[in-house]
């Protein structure tokens, strides 16, 4: 087994051109800051694009003339993809390699990212966008594995902390450069500006960074003969499952109850099961479900799905709200919406120790309330509306919400479960917030009343605007009611009591294993 792990480290010394071996990086050295660049490069073109395309929706609609559902498309083609197909992206790379994978799903979400920006019209636009999202699932997994797997133990908190904090600089700034492509170059710039960003990071990735994999995969298997195999199926019947929910929720207001409608949505029921009885009953399931015997790990999820619905249902809206109703371009809408990141990116760390002192419950029901007044208070945003007086006080309320609970939920999942499957329980809850957005965005405008074309019409979207942000911020109150009766410490939890020893790592300090400590 030594020999083995020598020869695999060795083998990503070689690929790397020379560089350190994967898990002997340090941070203070040339090696370590080319590390840092290339993951935080390939995670921003994911994250920017994630928060710049909601500020270019009206000007995409206007210039492709479509209505709305085309607009939701845009978003959750995307999302249905990456949610589906994450945990898949992250097996991957564990077996053929993390950097070959990130470097494809770079190289992958750069052509998907020019097939956007060049689209002719909106269903070529949302077919790229699906694509993007495949690009996405396979290099989102890779950039955070590439750094655990890369630095040697003592500087893997820091390399991880100085990656999250570059990363929400880029998530702080994507609101700023959409509005300010979209009201300049124009929306399609959004897009093509993951070309250039691609073309640096990944000759830096092939020339600086080590390859890495999981040692505790057998050859065999890596080679296709045998072991462990990957759950194609599962992924597949999941990302199906949530397309065909979210066609259905799409295309309600327009084509009603319809049997396609009606059939759309079964078929995606059904399929949501066939999913749950194939993972039960496989070996080697992508979502294993005994990981939810954990009472902690499912009730945090359920938390999650809470507050990323709403968040994302907030987003979607709020962009377009901004500027067909409240006369903002694109760039004010962007930067209206910026004080919410950049408190999330200077108060985080700071709840995330307040979250270990007085444990999960309390951040995780206060917060959740915080923000759902933020959101309520949106609803002064109509016509001609104040920046300091209206918006200002929204933005950051909500912030100050997000900045209580995310960290805290965060650091509690990984906590939730046995230390070994700290990186499944991530991609489980990644996969939840990706799922939560994607359905809000499809349920809201049905739920809300909104028809095709109400965006078009300042008067029609702000009285669909004002019924959906009260189901925005009850969303947030039933994820504060689920905390407050279900979260517990998870020394509390029953099955994390059997599943690890008392040595386990402390929430809020997720493990950060080498490889050749596997």
């Amino acid at each position: 087994m030594a020999s083995h792990r020598r020869g695999r480290r060795g083998e990503g010394a070689a690929g790397g051109g020379g560089v350190e071996r994967a898990g002997e990086i340090r941070l203070k050295d040339a090696s370590g800051r080319w590390m840092i660049l290339t993951t935080v490069l390939g995670s921003s073109m994911a994250m920017l694009d994630s928060t710049v395309v909601n500020v270019a929706l009206p000007r995409i609609g206007r210039d492709l003339d479509t209505d709305l559902a085309a607009l939701q498309w845009t978003v959750n083609a995307y999302m249905i993809t990456l949610a589906g197909l994450i945990l898949l992206g992250g097996a991957l790379g564990d077996r053929f390699g993390r950097r070959r994978v990130f470097v494809i799903g770079v190289v992958w979400f750069a052509v998907a990212s020019l097939a956007c920006g060049l689209a002719p019209n909106d269903l070529v636009l949302i077919g790229a966008r699906a694509l993007q999202g495949v690009g996405g699932a396979l290099l989102t997994p890779g950039s955070l594995a590439l750094i655990q797997s890369g630095f040697r133990p003592d500087d893997r908190a820091r390399a991880v902390g100085l990656w999250s904090g570059l990363g929400g600089v880029g998530a702080a700034i994507g609101p700023f450069v959409g509005g300010w492509l979209v009201d300049g170059p124009g929306w399609r710039w959004v897009f093509l500006l993951n070309v250039p960003l691609a073309a640096v990071c990944v000759p830096v990735a092939l020339r600086h960074v080590p390859e890495s994999r999981d040692t505790s995969v057998p050859e065999g298997a890596r080679a296709g003969a045998g072991g462990r195999r990957f759950d194609v199926l599962g992924a597949g019947l999941g990302a199906l499952a949530l397309a065909l929910v979210t066609y259905a929720l799409i295309e309600a207001p327009s084509d009603g109850a319809s049997p396609v409608v009606i059939g759309a949505a079964a078929a995606g029921v059904v399929l949501g099961g066939v999913f749950v009885r194939v993972e039960r009953r496989r070996a080697d399931p992508m979502l294993p479900l005994s990981v939810f015997s954990s009472r902690l790990f499912t009730s945090v999820n359920l938390v999650t799905f809470c507050v990323y619905a709403a968040l994302g249902g907030f987003m979607f809206l709020a962009a377009i709200q901004l500027q067909v109703v409240a006369g903002y371009s694109a760039l004010g809408a962007g930067l209206a919406l910026l004080p919410t990141t950049v408190l999330m990116l200077l108060f985080s760390a700071k709840s995330g120790e307040l979250g270990q002192r007085v444990g999960p419950r309390v951040p995780l029901t206060v917060g959740p309330l915080v923000a759902a007044a933020g959101m309520l208070l949106m609803l002064r945003t109509g016509p001609g509306a104040s920046y300091p007086a209206d918006v200002l006080p929204a933005v950051a309320l909500l912030g100050v919400g997000l900045v209580t609970m995310v960290a805290p939920l965060t650091a509690t999942v990984l906590a939730s479960v046995d230390a070994g499957k700290a990186g499944l329980a991530s991609g489980i809850n990644n996969a939840a917030a990706r799922a939560a957005g994607l359905v809000a965005v499809a349920a809201l405008p049905l739920l809300a009343r909104m028809t095709p074309e109400a965006y078009r019409s300042a008067s029609e979207f702000e009285a669909a605007f004002r019924r959906a942000m009260p189901m925005c911020a009850g969303l947030l109150v039933i994820g504060a009611a689920l905390a407050w009766w279900q979260v517990r410490s998870p020394a509390d939890d029953p099955a994390l009591k059997r599943a690890r020893p008392r040595t386990s790592c402390p929430m809020g300090s997720p493990p950060l294993e080498p490889e050749a400590d596997r």
